[in-house]
């Protein structure tokens, strides 16, 4: 009986292939976004009143903002369960699953009857399709990310710019939050009885148009080759390894560590963006003037979050994230004071330093830094799960919790510059525990750290 044939590995990718991978990661990537933020942004605008109308206005906030935390609550979970197919069955499966599951979730909440129309049914469904938007972009981000980073291992001198190269996929944040507050931006100029009427439901609708570009996109790139370098051990030896979950909680520093360094830019990402719109539109600004403050920074993100990401390259990784969060908590209080002076103008140059300068240095070179983190084999569930747990914790409860504080404390901004500084804390602390990893060569077959190697110290030597 002859022997199995060994596997035949895949050709290197080559630039251009690279090139459609980046441009898959960035396009679907702002099509998860656009589709998760106009959630926020329209909650902030119209959900309190549409799908709690028996509160009154600062527990409708606080309600609506509780949709939009249940929805980072999923998160970690998609992380765990898409993470889990994306290291054994692959990650470009999983990335089309997510987007199509974002996309159909999004275009439903703008055909979902509201309060007046069926009563208590309207908040359940909106929290039920919430969760199942968390569950997706928590496992989309990380197939994205991971798609880019190990293409770009396999590329000529591209692994020299992992950092470079995962900024792109970064992008897909700012730009889907420049789109979802582009487009609230228009409609929100109708007259506020259409508004609430029908001129909300636009933003969600459109996600269709925005679904079948980003698919069109993602079916035409190939494969991780370090995924399928790593499928066997060996010639012919199909992996029998643990459940990749297994494998991350069995040294969880690595895991604890990447939930934790996200967490200052994801409390700065959702304080200065969907919770900025409510705060901003209470202390008497208009809702264009907000969204165009929003537009503005993201348009500064588009070109800090390469930069950053490109100098962590050069310089490392550790020492660009703990600029940004120094920078976060500089700027905390002189941002929400620039808010509160009631100019437009300093409006936009608020959110400009404090979300598009301070908030992306931190989060530009975090796509790469979590994918150093772990190995091929549970990449996907590691780097996902860290990434999703700093976004509960970050993005998710951070606008509830700053809601009710403002409401139990008269409505200074005091709080929001704490939880500001609080979050970008966390991150410079995380950092100083943090090995420096832009140098290290990924390998397609290490699963956990090895076993000389102290879990607080990273994923490998």
């Amino acid at each position: 009986m002859q022997p199995a044939p060994a596997p035949v590995p895949p050709p290197p990718p080559d630039d251009r292939q690279l090139r459609r991978v980046a441009l898959s990661g960035l396009l679907g990537t702002a099509v998860e976004f656009y589709d998760f933020l106009v959630y926020g942004t329209v909650a902030a605008l119209v959900f309190g009143e549409l799908f709690f109308p028996r509160a009154d206005p600062a527990v409708g906030t606080i309600a609506a903002f509780g949709t939009f935390a249940a929805g980072y609550l999923a998160r970690p979970l998609g992380g765990i369960v898409f993470g889990h197919f994306g290291d054994r069955l692959g990650r470009k499966s999983m990335l089309l699953l997510t987007m199509v599951l974002m996309g159909t979730c999004s275009f439903l909440i703008g055909l979902l009857p509201t309060y007046d129309a069926i009563g208590v049914w309207a908040p359940v469904l909106l929290v039920a399709l919430r969760v199942v938007q968390g569950l997706a972009i928590g496992g989309e981000w990380g197939g994205a990310m991971l798609m880019v980073v190990e293409h770009a291992e396999r590329t000529g001198g591209a692994r020299r710019r992992r950092g470079l190269w995962s900024s792109f996929t970064q992008l897909g944040a700012p730009l889907g939050s420049m789109l979802s507050a582009g487009v609230v931006t228009i409609v929100s100029t109708l007259p506020d009885d259409e508004f609430r009427a029908w001129g909300w439901r636009v933003p969600f609708l459109l996600s269709v148009a925005l679904l079948a570009v980003g698919l069109f996109v993602r079916l035409r790139v190939t494969e991780s080759p370090l995924f399928t370098e790593a499928r066997t051990h060996g010639p012919g030896e199909p992996a029998r390894d643990k459940p990749p979950l297994a494998e991350v909680l069995r040294r969880p520093g690595p895991l604890l560590l990447a939930g934790c360094v996200g967490i200052g830019a994801f409390t700065a990402q959702a304080l200065l963006t969907s919770f900025m719109i409510s705060y901003a539109v209470d202390h008497g600004y208009t809702r264009p003037q907000v969204l165009t403050a929003v537009t503005v920074a993201s348009c500064v993100a588009l070109a800090a979050l390469p930069a950053a990401s490109a100098l962590s390259d050069r310089v490392g990784r550790r020492p660009v994230v703990l600029a940004g969060a120094v920078a976060s908590a500089a700027l905390a209080f002189p941002v929400l004071a620039l808010v509160d002076s009631g100019s437009p103008g300093l409006l936009i140059l608020a959110l400009a330093l404090g979300h598009g300068l301070a908030q992306s240095t931190m989060y530009g070179p975090l796509g790469a830094l979590l994918s150093e983190m772990f190995g091929t084999r549970v990449r996907y569930t590691g780097a996902s799960l860290g990434y999703q747990l700093a976004t509960l914790v970050g993005a998710g409860l951070s606008p509830m919790i700053a809601s009710s504080l403002l409401a139990a404390h008269g409505g200074g901004s005091t709080p929001v510059s704490l939880l500001l500084c609080g979050g970008a804390a966390i991150t410079a602390l995380t950092v100083w525990r943090l090995r420096e990893t832009h140098t290290d060569t990924l390998d397609a077959r290490t699963a956990t750290p090895p076993a000389d190697v102290p879990a607080a110290e990273g994923a490998r030597p």
